[in-house]
């Protein structure tokens, strides 16, 4: 029941692959800001992972700031899960 009045976060995070980029917070809400930042990750393609405790200490990270180091293995981990998923379900292209 508790959580039913949760409202709803989300957190957008953008990464560069070059050598020494930091994972940076681009946007961050709550509510209806919430689903507008969740609504345009699914419409660009944008993988959403729902972790409630990484989305607790990335919520607090203000936007246009880097992640904080302490945060680098949480957000590798799920980096990593989502390139394995992503490269399973990838087509091959002709060539």
């Amino acid at each position: 029941m508790a959580d039913s009045f949760r409202q709803l976060r989300a957190v957008a995070l953008h990464y560069e692959e070059t050598p020494g980029a930091t994972p940076r917070v681009t946007a961050s809400g709550q509510g209806d800001f919430a689903r507008k930042i969740i609504a345009a990750a699914r419409q660009a393609g944008v993988d959403i992972v729902e972790d409630p405790d990484l989305m607790e200490v990335l919520g607090r990270v203000p936007v246009g700031e880097d992640i904080p180091p302490e945060l680098f293995q949480a957000v590798a981990e799920v980096l990593a899960f989502l390139y394995r998923i992503n490269g399973q379900y990838a087509t091959a292209e002709p060539d």
